[in-house]
């Protein structure tokens, strides 16, 4: 019989960054759910366009979306990301703002954004949703798809206890 047992590693301040970082340079698309005061909460995917050096993740949106009217009432936010390829997750809790902050708009716009907003970058429609994230849980394998499937199938013939690999408790510390 075997056991998943896990290394437990919290992460704070630039390592949770960092982590962040890599998690979604490798996987930037996410599910942003909003509405977490009931029940289901409403969950979509949305492309990250970028996690600043304070560990923020940034998103673009239509301002006359259910997504923005929802964090109107309710900045509380939880996204969720999966790097299958990888074996790595992340879920992070925190609070969504959302602004007209032209530099960012000119700084993530990009030709596939008029899929969204025909008139480009000076779309009167578009917005910036900043989540700033107060915790999260992370849970990577440290080794990847292949080398954790042959773990499990050793583990299994051998009956040793599977060390599968890392997780823990994320957050920049504010």
């Amino acid at each position: 019989m075997t056991n998943n047992a896990s290394e437990i590693k919290d992460l704070t301040g630039q390592a949770a960054i960092d982590r962040f970082k890599e998690i979604v340079k490798h996987e930037d698309t996410c599910l942003f759910s909003t509405n977490l005061g009931t029940v289901p909460v409403t969950t979509r995917p949305m492309g990250v366009q970028k996690v600043c050096d304070q560990g923020n993740f940034w998103f673009m949106s239509p301002a006359d979306s259910d997504k923005n009217r929802e964090i109107e009432a309710d900045p509380r936010v939880q996204l969720f990301i999966s790097n299958t390829k990888n074996y790595e997750f992340l879920s992070v809790y925190g609070h969504a703002t959302i602004s007209r902050d032209q530099a960012k708009i000119d700084e993530f716009f990009s030709g596939i954004h008029k899929a969204w907003f025909p008139e480009g970058k000076d779309d009167p429609r578009i917005t910036i949703i900043k989540v700033t994230p107060e915790q999260g849980f992370y849970w990577d394998t440290k080794d990847g798809k292949l080398v954790s499937i042959l773990k499990i199938a050793a583990s299994a013939i051998t009956g040793k206890t599977l060390q599968e690999g890392v997780e823990g408790n994320i957050s920049v510390g504010r």
